[in-house]
């Protein structure tokens, strides 16, 4: 398959090559770098519903519980503290990104990654052992700082070494696995739960470094990417790599777009001034807004605190654990949904589609609610209306996971061009993790206050963000992406910000 690069209907070139064995390993490895996030997403929000987990470390929280059987149900774990146990890993992440924005640029994102999983093991050793809230908070932070190396880097990667027409199936890969983890950690839970003499929160806590284990030992396995060797100086090393992943020694077209997005980066000696410039409005404009949207959807009410929500809809004990299990396991088959239509439907239809189901499934959610509990928060949820309240929650993750909680990852890392690239995803990250904690952090207190109107909140949001990717959002599946800007300079807004010379840097000369 001779000849340079071919022109598809996406406005994209299609590179020579093929899906190599190669690729794919490496891609499944750096994709266990999601296993750390899910796991912790997962089980955080079971150990905070055990009781012996809250005699310990929250005792007033567990007095609150007791109390509300006959009393405001919205409100039984309003507690700053337990919020803190669960939000200031998020904070740790925000700030660990930016430093990881630095090592995954100047060493490679594999180091990252390794720094992500080795931090993240002794996070996961100090929590297992706490003995009390100061211990269990700082473990939280070292994690913390673990997801932030490892986010940071992880899409990254994902993006650079898959082939464009696959890049979306090979990049959720990382959104698998943190359904993945999720899913485990709550089955974990579940099982934990059962254990005798109040220690089962230990065990969940410490098993975090399982995945811990997989992502470190995976990444000295992984090399490093053609886009990281060439942006790094090594331009041979990055050519040996490109013909080795791609399966062909027609790598010509590619790689001189590597070379002449190296040539641009070059001169960028201050990514994080440059990314401000006006040609790069769009590309920070995503940055920014697709990881706030992705917060205020209001999937991590579902992922953080699950168990605590539905024993507060009056689900109890086991049965809170397990229904939180269902919708882990629907996240899980939501994100194989996502692999396997994100490059044939593109991204925007995923979004689309997504954004439709998740709003009709939280007005639907806070009706239910409404009916049953009021403004009182005093009432009892009766079988049917509580199997209601599972399944359209589970509509609402579906629909959440196939597109935000996919794409949200996806799509900015593989719209930056080369010279911008580390500092962009970085912003991503933190954003991402201001809102994470920010929504952790008042979760339960929005509870207590907006009761059933909470879902309602969530519910515009989600209006606002699905008519933002309607109207801002261009089609990015098979564009290779160091020549993305072709895609921002056909679009009818944000081409006003780019100016014809902004072309050089992909290697096409804008044609």
């Amino acid at each position: 398959m001779a000849g340079g690069a071919i022109v598809d209907t996406a406005g994209g070139k299609q590179y020579p090559g093929k899906l190599t064995l190669y690729v794919v390993f490496t891609c499944v490895v750096a994709s266990t770098g999601g296993l750390i996030f899910g796991y912790d997403i997962g089980i955080s929000g079971g150990v905070t519903s055990m009781d012996p987990f809250l005699l310990k470390f929250f005792p007033e929280v567990y007095r609150q519980k007791q109390a509300a059987s006959k009393s405001n149900q919205y409100c039984q774990y309003d507690n700053q503290l337990l919020q803190a146990f669960t939000s200031s890993l998020y904070l740790a992440a925000l700030v660990a990104s930016f430093f990881a924005s630095a090592v995954t640029r100047i060493l490679g994102r594999k180091w990252s990654m390794l720094a992500g999983g080795f931090t993240f093991l002794v996070g996961a050793a100090l929590n297992g052992a706490a003995q009390n809230v100061a211990m269990l908070i700082v473990g939280r932070m070292l994690l913390g700082v673990g997801i932030g190396f490892a986010n940071q880097s992880v899409p990254v990667y994902l993006s650079e070494m898959a082939p464009a027409h696959l890049r979306g199936m090979l990049n959720i890969g990382f959104q698998l696995m943190i359904t993945i983890g999720i899913l485990a950690a709550e089955l974990i839970n579940y099982g934990t739960n059962k254990i005798k003499g109040g220690h089962g929160w230990r065990v969940s806590l410490a098993l975090a470094a399982v995945p811990a284990v997989i992502i470190t030992v995976g990444a000295l396995f992984l090399p490093d990417t053609p886009n990281s060797l060439m942006e790094r100086g090594h331009p041979e090393a990055s050519r040996r790599m490109l013909r080795r992943i791609r399966g062909t020694d027609d790598i010509g077209e590619e790689y001189a777009d590597l070379v002449a997005a190296r040539e641009i980066s070059k001169q960028v000696q201050h990514p994080w001034r440059n990314i401000l410039m006006r040609k790069y409005r769009a590309q920070l404009t995503m940055a920014v807004l697709i990881p706030f949207f992705q917060q205020v959807s209001g999937i991590n009410v579902i992922n953080f605190y699950a168990p605590v929500l539905f024993e507060t809809l009056g689900f109890k004990g086991d049965a809170s654990l397990l229904s939180s299990v269902m919708t882990g396991g629907v996240l899980v088959l939501g994100s194989v949904v996502s692999m396997f239509t994100v490059d044939r439907l593109g991204r925007r239809k995923l979004f689309l589609q997504g954004g439709a189901q998740m709003l009709v499934s939280q007005i639907a959610v806070g009706t239910l609610i409404a009916v049953r509990f009021g403004t009182s928060g005093v009432g009892e949820m009766p079988r049917g209306y509580a199997a209601a309240v599972v399944l359209f929650i589970c509509v609402y993750v579906a629909g959440f996971v196939w597109s935000w909680g996919a794409l949200g990852w996806l799509v900015p890392s593989e719209i930056f061009p080369l010279e911008i690239r580390s500092a962009g995803q970085s912003i991503t990250v933190s954003v991402n993790m201001l809102f994470t904690f920010v929504i952790a952090q008042a979760f339960l207190t929005m509870l207590c206050h907006m009761k059933f109107g909470l879902f309602y909140f969530f519910a515009g949001w989600v209006v606002i963000m699905t008519a933002f990717v309607a109207l801002f959002l261009p089609e990015t599946k098979n564009v290779p992406m160091e020549e993305m800007v072709l895609v921002w300079k056909g679009h009818w807004f944000w081409s006003r910000f780019i100016g014809d010379a902004d072309d050089i840097h992909t290697g096409v000369n804008g044609k």
